[in-house]
């Protein structure tokens, strides 16, 4: 665990936006700061910054954030039946073993998510200590202020939490209260889900329908209600999530709100984005504020990128995106028979543009023969590290536009991006509204959530071949009705599959589910007799949640392990 004392610098890690344009804040660091010169306003609005800050995932450099990255793409997505590791077989074996459900306590990913994800705990902690101190003496910020300050920062510490309740469970529970040397020693036998009730509670309470100085980036009201609403969803309280997810879409229209805005550099801060990891290059290239945990995404070999060739969308994946003569989903499994492989193990191939395939596969999912953004035609092979061994797709959100590598990627290394990551967005709480509405009984109100986040999709345009043709038959139809809540329940899953690929939910969806174990066996049965790699694979109640890291354990004997 990081040391519990932190002084916040003023070179912090996070930005914002005022208005559309991105800003940091350049100021660098001149030695540490004294206590004297944190408490007041300016200090304790820097130590606010710096406590969003590990929102991306990073507390300093650029290599080996992964694991904590926002998107979650390894614990959410290479853990399902979404996405493979990618890369080489040998290369990062820690990460195939998650992928495999062979992780033990050793595991460096492990240790990078509890590390990191605490460390946003304690700057939290830090932050609300300082605002309760300058209100019991100095006041030197507002009543106001401070209040929002506090709804800011305890949104902040539940997200962390949350974040690392999913992937360990069982956890220390740190507050502001908490001394440095009780941090050393706190078992966490408690649970601590209460005091992330407690936190999204108060944030919600207490921040404003307007952000802070109308900066993206920042909490507010909505964003506290859609997180509150996710976690009474996580815990099947679907009546209290259903009211804040219907706060949260009052007056809002997903059905006119591009779907590719939530995955363009340029088109950030949209009216879909609710809680946001920002990103950003640094004026002078450099990128530790940039997306340094989906760099490992980046298109590899002979592509523009040229880094680093992990994160693969699956088979399974690629195909549930077949759609029937009306435009629906195979929801019965069936989408897996006489599966689309692309040019995998192809001496020769044509790609087949007859297939009906829904339009947000070619906006997941490159794969060769299809335009991929400026790039040109997506060429196979030659952009993927080991197709024999990830298979021969590549993934398109973490990517950002050739054309913006000057503005939008580090120098020399454009798999860093200034792209932001979304971690809830309007989308994925009309589709929570739409669960909570069918294990309410009301199937027409899911119904109509469902057909919403369908009919946006319908209007996605096609994506083109060499000669300029639809790349497929491009087909996505609303559902007539819902005969029952059984089917309603399928359907609303599989849309969230389609809808939200490779965005880090899928895992943490399956688990919640209760089918983890039925669905990745089912998967590895059908992706394992395409790629050996993934036969066989064992799933059981332990495989759900991860272990406490071992270097933890070691430093706090009275942590237990799970």
């Amino acid at each position: 665990m990081k040391h519990y004392s932190i002084y916040i610098k003023l070179l912090i890690s996070m930005f914002f936006i005022v208005g559309c344009s991105k800003e940091f804040l350049q100021k660098l660091p001149q030695g540490q700061l004294s206590d004297n010169q944190l408490e007041n306003k300016e200090g304790i609005e820097g130590a606010l910054l710096g406590a969003y800050s590990i929102m991306n995932g990073n507390v300093s450099g650029t290599w080996g954030n992964y694991a904590s990255a926002p998107s979650q793409w390894l614990f959410g997505e290479v853990a399902s039946d979404n996405a493979h590791k990618g890369s080489e077989g040998p290369d990062q074996p820690a990460m195939m073993n998650i992928e495999t459900y062979l992780t033990t306590s050793v595991n460096d990913n492990l240790s990078s998510m509890w590390q990191v994800y605490f460390e946003g705990v304690l700057r939290c902690n830090n932050t609300i200590r300082m605002v309760n101190n300058d209100q019991s003496g100095k006041k030197t910020l507002s009543q106001a202020r401070a209040k929002q300050i506090l709804g800011e920062v305890r949104l902040l510490r539940a997200h962390y939490y949350f974040f690392l309740w999913r992937i360990f469970r069982k956890l220390p529970i740190l507050n502001e209260n908490t001394t440095e040397e009780e941090a050393k020693t706190i078992s966490n036998d408690q649970d601590i889900l209460p005091q992330i009730e407690a936190d999204m509670k108060f944030a919600m309470e207490n921040l404003t329908k307007e952000k802070y100085n109308n900066e993206a980036g920042r909490f507010h009201v909505d964003a506290a209600k859609a997180y509150l609403g996710k976690f009474y969803l996580y815990q099947k309280k679907y009546a209290q999530a259903l009211l804040l997810f219907q706060e949260v879409m009052a007056g809002k229209n997903i059905v006119d709100m591009p779907y590719w805005n939530n995955f363009d550099v340029t088109k950030e801060n949209g009216a879909e984005v609710l809680v946001v990891a920002k990103h950003g290059i640094n004026k002078d290239g450099s990128g530790d504020n940039g997306n340094v945990g989906d760099m490992l995404a980046g298109i590899h070999n002979t592509s523009a990128v040229g880094c680093c060739g992990f994160y693969q969308p699956t088979f399974d994946l690629v195909n549930a995106y077949k759609v029937d003569g009306a435009g629906l989903p195979y929801l019965d499994g069936s989408y897996r028979n006489d599966p689309y492989k692309s040019d995998f193990n192809a001496p020769s191939y044509v790609l087949d543009v007859s297939i009906s395939f829904d339009p947000r596969l070619d906006y997941n999912v490159g794969r060769k023969g299809v335009e991929y953004l400026d790039y040109g035609i997506m060429p196979g092979n030659s952009w993927i590290r080991q197709a024999s061994f990830g298979g021969p797709f590549v993934g398109i959100k973490t990517m950002i536009p050739r054309s913006l590598f000057a503005s939008e990627s580090v120098p020399g290394a454009a798999q860093i991006t200034g792209l932001d990551v979304n971690i809830i967005r309007l989308a994925d709480v009309y589709l929570m509204a739409a669960e909570c509405e069918v294990e309410l009984g009301n199937l027409d109100n899911a119904l109509k959530l469902v057909n919403d986040v369908r009919l946006r999709a319908s209007k996605l345009p096609a994506k083109k071949t060499a000669n300029g043709s639809p790349a497929a038959n491009y087909l996505v139809s609303p559902y007539p009705h819902f005969s029952n809540a059984d089917y309603a329940r399928q359907a609303v899953r599989f849309e969230r599959r389609l809808e939200l690929a490779m965005e880090g939910h899928r895992f943490f969806d399956l688990v919640r589910w209760g089918i983890a174990k039925q669905v990745i066996e089912s998967y590895s049965a059908f992706e394992g007799g395409i790629v050996d790699s993934y036969k066989n694979l064992k799933f059981n109640g332990n495989n759900e949640y991860w272990p406490i890291p071992q270097v933890e354990l070691d430093r706090n004997p009275n942590l237990k392990p799970n």
